[in-house]
């Protein structure tokens, strides 16, 4: 493998970022590359670290074509998200006021949440997803039960009085 040092002391660093590495996966990529740049050979590392070749050669390449911050893995960028912050933030907004007439219901639950990402911002999502969103932002799944708001007090009162044996 002909890999050398990019810059001078890079070997140097590399063992002192091995030492205190922490990560599993991340000191194996260090110490390919280490192993490159003393002279070893692509199956020889393999071997060593109990990586696949394709895996030395990727990361000795990186360091031979970027340098030490091209080793340096990162969180995986995982799937775009469905809303963009600001279209998060209207549908949390307008979560926050409750129902409205057009809902058709007295509280608003996952089902009519979800409708409501449907209907007003486009986006087809699935009742976890509507929750992840809305956990994400704060809420939790624990409300007290609604009350309608033409609900009257004194008729609540009345009826449990008279539904007592």
């Amino acid at each position: 493998m002909n890999v050398h040092e990019r810059s001078r002391g890079d070997r140097q660093k590399l063992g002192r970022s091995i030492r205190a590495e922490r990560d599993a996966l991340q000191r194996d990529r260090l110490r390919a590359v280490a192993l490159a740049i003393d002279g070893r050979e692509t199956l020889e590392i393999a071997e060593t670290l109990g990586r696949s070749r394709a895996f030395v050669q990727r990361w000795a390449y990186a360091y031979r074509d970027g340098g030490l911050k091209a080793i340096r893995g990162g969180t995986a960028p995982g799937r775009a998200r469905f809303l963009t912050p600001e279209q998060e933030a209207r549908f949390i907004s307008r979560v926050r006021r409750g129902a409205t007439p057009e809902d058709g219901v007295s509280a608003l639950r996952g089902p009519q949440r979800r409708h409501i990402l449907e209907n007003e911002f486009g986006v087809v999502h699935s009742l976890n997803a509507v929750y992840t969103i809305l956990a994400r932002n704060g809420f939790s799944c624990l409300h007290p039960r609604p009350r309608h708001p033409k609900q009257d007090p004194a008729d609540v009162r009345r009826s449990r009085r008279s539904a007592r044996p």
